[in-house]
């Protein structure tokens, strides 16, 4: 297959999986580009804050940039550069080991955002990847709580 063949393939079966069966409250779509061709290799989602945690009301924007050695490789997770959590960097880029060391192939699009809604409410702080989160998390829970819920406020459902 040609340069990206085996990436676009998969995509577009993880993109018929997504849309016959997700999970509520999450979106994740390739994106539209300004000719309206679809984009399999980046998508563009939504993580819905789990209910009952301080980041509940929030709708997270997320993109998943794929390479054309996925699945072997994982995508690359960035939220809004600036984002607040202990395990994104300043970039945006998320750490998270499901998509760095620990990938699998096996692995699906469905599972790594269920997985960064989990480590939203239940951070590595062993994996830092910001100093001021980091530091509020271990030091100034209160503090820390509010600025997520700050951040939740920021991002409200588009619907």
């Amino acid at each position: 297959m040609a340069s990206g063949g085996i990436a676009r393939g998969r995509l577009a079966e993880e993109r018929k999986s997504w849309r016959k069966n997700h999970p509520h409250g999450y979106v994740a779509k390739p994106e539209t580009l300004p000719d309206g061709t679809v984009n399999l290799m980046v998508w563009k989602c939504v993580i819905p804050g789990k209910q009952s945690t301080d980041w509940e009301g929030g709708h997270f924007p997320l993109t998943l940039e794929f390479n054309d050695n996925y699945p072997s490789n994982p995508p690359m997770c960035k939220f809004p550069p600036g984002f607040f959590h202990v395990n994104v960097y300043n970039t945006g880029e998320v750490c998270l080991s499901i998509v760095g060391s620990a990938w699998k192939p096996s692995i699906s699009v469905k599972q790594v955002l269920v997985g960064i809604q989990e480590l939203l409410d239940d951070p590595n702080p062993d994996s830092a990847a910001q100093g001021v989160c980091y530091d509020l998390y271990k030091k100034n829970m209160p503090e820390y709580k509010n600025r997520v819920r700050q951040q939740a406020k920021k991002y409200p459902s588009r619907v």
